[in-house]
């Protein structure tokens, strides 16, 4: 059996930074795929920190194996 718990993290330019409401689809910073959540956040909070000062860009992990299996 596998383990891996797949998680995206990406991020973008936000209308709002309360929101997930993201503006520009089109230029999505995908930082990439990881096989599990500390790997994940790990890349997220390099990505948050580089963008810290500007408030409009927002970055994200989402859980994908949750998406593939709702009920792991």
């Amino acid at each position: 059996m596998n383990d891996t718990k797949l998680h995206l993290v990406f991020g973008g330019r936000v209308k709002n930074p309360q929101t997930l409401k993201f503006t520009d689809l089109e230029n999505l910073d995908i930082v990439g795929m990881f096989p599990d959540y500390a790997s994940a956040e790990k890349a997220w909070r390099v990505a948050a920190q580089r963008t810290v000062d500007d408030a409009e860009m927002k970055y994200v992990v989402v859980h994908l194996h949750k998406l593939l299996q709702p009920e792991g």
